[in-house]
């Protein structure tokens, strides 16, 4: 106890978590956005092959803008299934994800999943559960600008973008790093700097803050709110009940109920 209470400043600089941290949301801007609907799905539904029953069965949910909705659920309720549907790189077996204006790409209600790549990647940033199954490159530096570069930015303003989240991350000691050798909450920043890289609407994120210490985990905080009060929507699929206890507006749990 003498420790942990008489200690407090110091173990925080370090990254040192204690017993009784709990996250707190920086105060909303007094004009905030005001939400809006930009990711309706509808009956939507999701049975693995083989399974007895689906993950989850007619599902009616709205993404809204300014807004930080949280999945959560046990292993193996579908958080990580129904992140990749609402940011279109699975096809619903059943039921729909339509985009309304301004996120679609052509009309109001275009499908997500049909959407191109680079309408994609521009409109929703996706982070995955395990960072290297969507890391493309050899250097954290080109990673950062490859998504920018394919949504038809200039280099110089995605060398810009880049740089920019690099130092907001705290990525800027491993810009010549091969993304593949960093530390696991190296490359959890990573992911999600790419995934912000596009400046999308939308940002869909499993587990953001695995593997992060007190300190990056303070921080990540601090981003994703900053993120919403900006007028964005921020979904996360998340077990960190200090995370959505600090940051939800709103809560879906799947799978059985406590």
């Amino acid at each position: 106890a003498d420790v942990f209470v008489g200690h407090d400043e110091v173990l925080s600089r370090h990254g040192i978590w204690t017993p009784d941290h709990a996250g707190r949301r920086p105060l909303r801007p007094v004009l905030a956005p005001t939400p809006e609907s930009l990711i309706v799905a509808e009956q939507l539904s999701a049975q693995p092959a083989l399974a007895e029953r689906p993950l989850f069965a007619r599902l009616d949910l709205s993404v809204r803008s300014a807004e930080v909705l949280a999945i959560v659920g046990p292993n193996g309720s579908g958080k990580s299934t129904l992140a990749r549907l609402l940011g279109g790189l699975l096809r619903p077996q059943v039921g729909t994800v339509t985009a309304s204006e301004p996120m679609a790409p052509g009309r109001a209600g275009s499908v997500i999943w049909q959407w191109p790549a680079r309408s994609l990647v521009s409109r929703i940033g996706s982070v995955f559960q395990d960072p290297e199954h969507q890391f493309l490159t050899g250097r954290v530096s080109d990673e950062l600008m490859l998504g920018p570069i394919r949504a038809g930015l200039a280099e110089t303003e995605a060398h810009r973008r880049a740089t920019e989240l690099a130092d907001r991350l705290r990525l800027d000691p491993v810009w010549d790093a091969n993304p593949f050798t960093l530390s696991g909450g190296e490359k959890r920043r990573l992911s999600v700097a790419t995934a912000l890289a596009t400046a999308p609407r939308v940002v869909i994120l499993d587990e953001p803050t695995f593997g992060q210490d007190r300190r990056t985990w303070d921080e990540m905080l601090t981003l994703l709110a900053g993120l919403a009060d900006s007028g964005r929507a921020v979904v996360m699929a998340t077990h960190d009940r200090a995370l959505v206890d600090a940051l939800a507006d709103r809560t879906l749990r799947l799978g059985p109920e406590d």
